[in-house]
């Protein structure tokens, strides 16, 4: 891992909000260039223990080699399966998606998050080898299916790995930073499995079963072997009672859900209104790259800066700036254009980067902070579920103008559902100070 962990003197939260002294020449009297690199090295990445960089180093192994799945249309057409047939499929694959968290929240609770990490990281490729050597529609249906189960298997116990490694002042800078490593991976996977993708499908089988393996490795050698927390109340009987009688979470979850949909509109309607302008497919290539360099390189200063805002107003606004860039696709018909919007929704992304699992991670309990994560997790599947329905469908039926502004609606009654829960929020959750050396 390059990125410098700086340990702190204390607790990760600050007894008292301010950070210990430090000697001469450090962050909070930079001497020269290399002071100001250590006080922005702090600033950006420190605070944050052992374990949170081995999920993040091995996020950023496993993103960069996760092909299979994003090129499992063309994989699909060429072993013959028709436009008709891909949806049976895609289905499957997102039916397995809502089942994984589920399974894999229960799993680090329980067992352990190394355990659950792991055992994510192996399904996957064996997962991937069945859907590879599937010889019909019906059975890679089902192997599809597996595929998205374990895929998403291993995504609350890494969340739960970041919750119980940061202190509640630096959640939300830590799955910031996780963000962060997601679209890194994204970036580099998607421009070298474009590469590979003409020189056979099962380059790209290869590649992402050893990235996942790479990722169980650096799991297993380098995540200490701590059990789960220990059972307290209903929260430490394993189920999801917990989460379902938790009326504050379900509301918090449902206006995420409505930020996912808008969100999830650039994966499968803004390809279609880009088609449909007479553009080829290279110009969402272009939307897609202009999308992760955004990310990539504004993720980590933006973190630092967005700490001095409340979240849920802070959540309010990007909601309504996503929104409004997405629904702008409803303007665009150019190059240009496209590429204006997404520079407008992309800031929303990285400004939301870290708000919602932080939030999430602030209502569980200790001993059941993996199962909250999965019910964010298996909430923004179902909405991802209802954007690939509902979306396309409107667009087809209704017309783009009754999309993107339908889009726009939804995006802003999810930023008024955030501002009317806040107070609650702020109730239950209330919010250390954060370290000086982070605003």
């Amino acid at each position: 891992m390059s990125a410098p962990v700086l340990p702190s003197r204390g607790p990760s939260d600050g007894a008292a909000g301010r950070p210990s002294p430090r000697p001469s020449g450090g962050p909070s009297a930079p001497r020269g260039g290399g002071g100001r690199i250590r006080g922005a090295a702090a600033r950006h990445f420190g605070g944050l223990p052992g374990p949170f960089w081995v999920v993040f180093a091995g996020t950023v192994i496993n993103r960069v080699g996760t092909m299979v799945v994003p090129f499992l249309v063309f994989y699909l057409g060429s072993r013959g399966i028709t436009a008709g047939q891909t949806p049976y499929v895609l289905g499957a694959l997102g039916a397995g998606g809502l089942a994984g968290p589920v399974a894999g929240g229960w799993l680090a609770d329980r067992v352990g998050r190394r355990q659950a990490i792991l055992a994510g990281m192996v399904a996957t490729p064996a997962s991937q080898g069945l859907l590879f050597c599937s010889p019909g529609v019906v059975t890679l249906a089902l192997a599809a299916a597996l595929v998205g189960a374990a895929g998403s298997l291993h995504a609350p116990g890494v969340a739960a790995v970041i919750v119980d490694s940061a202190g509640p002042a630096r959640r939300q800078a830590a799955f910031g930073l996780y963000h962060w490593a997601i679209n890194i991976g994204a970036a580099t996977a998607g421009a070298v499995g474009g590469f590979l993708v003409d020189r056979g499908f099962w380059l790209l089988f290869v590649v992402d079963a050893a990235t996942c393996l790479g990722f169980a490795a650096v799991a297993a050698v380098a995540l200490p072997r701590t059990p789960p927390p220990a059972a307290k109340g209903p929260a430490g009987k394993g189920g999801y009672g917990v989460v379902l009688h938790d009326r504050l979470l379900l509301a918090f979850v449902t206006v995420s859900v409505a930020g996912e949909c808008v969100y999830a509109q650039t994966e499968f309607t803004v390809p279609m209104a880009i088609r449909d302008d007479g553009l080829p497919a290279s110009v969402y290539g272009l939307v897609a790259v202009v999308n992760a360099v955004i990310v990539v390189v504004l993720q980590p200063f933006t973190n630092a800066w967005v700490l001095r805002f409340d979240r849920m107003r802070l959540w309010a606004a990007v909601s309504v700036l996503i929104a409004v860039g997405v629904a702008l696709t409803g303007m665009a018909h150019s190059t240009t254009g496209y590429l204006l919007t997404v520079v407008v929704w992309s800031a929303g992304e990285v400004c939301a980067g870290g708000v919602a699992t932080s939030v999430v991670a602030d209502l569980a309990p200790e001993d059941a902070r993996a199962r909250y994560q999965a019910a964010l997790n298996w909430a923004r599947g179902v909405a991802r579920f209802l954007a690939l329905g509902v979306g396309p469908a409107l667009y087809a039926v209704a017309g783009a103008g009754a999309l993107w502004c339908t889009v726009a609606a939804v995006g802003l009654t999810g930023a008024a559902g955030a501002l009317a829960i806040r107070p609650a929020l702020a109730r239950r959750t209330p919010r250390p100070a954060i370290l000086t050396t982070m605003s």
